[in-house]
C-alpha cells in the first residue's frame, strides 16, 4: 500500500509560481526515478520532468528554464518548483515514482492521484 500524495496545486495567474510536492509513504524498499507528468483536458499525459535517485534531471522543452525538479530522498519526496507559469501549463499534475516495496521483488510504476494547476491569463 505505497501511496504518492501530491500537494501544492491550485489557481495562479500567468507569471506566477507554484511549488508542488509529492510524498511517498508506506513500506518502501527503494525509490528510483521520480517525476512529474501533466495532462490537459482532451490531451495525452506528457512528461514534465524527472529526477533519478542520484539527482540527474531532465525536462520537457516547454518547461526548461522555468521549472525545477528536486527531491529529498530521506523524506521520499519530490518537488516541482514552477515559475513564470503560462496558461498552457494548466492541467492535472501527476507524481510518478519507480519503486520497490519492502515485500516486492520488482520495480513498480506508481502514480499519485494528481493535483490541479490552473494558470489564468
Amino acid at each position: 500500500q505505497v501511496q504518492l500524495v501530491e500537494s501544492g496545486g491550485g489557481p495562479v495567474q500567468a507569471g506566477g509560481s507554484l511549488r508542488l510536492s509529492c510524498a511517498a509513504s508506506g513500506s518502501i524498499f527503494s525509490i528510483g526515478t521520480m517525476g512529474w507528468y501533466r495532462q490537459a483536458p482532451g490531451k495525452q499525459r506528457e512528461l514534465v520532468a524527472t529526477i533519478t535517485s542520484g539527482g540527474s534531471t531532465r525536462y520537457a522543452e516547454s518547461v526548461k528554464g522555468r521549472f525545477t525538479i528536486s527531491r529529498e530522498n530521506a523524506k521520499n519526496t519530490v518537488y516541482l518548483q514552477m515559475n513564470s507559469l503560462k496558461p498552457e501549463d494548466t492541467g492535472v499534475y501527476y507524481c510518478n515514482a519507480n519503486l520497490i516495496s519492502d515485500w516486492g521483488n520488482r520495480w513498480e510504476d506508481t502514480w499519485g492521484q494528481g493535483t490541479q494547476v490552473t494558470v489564468s491569463s
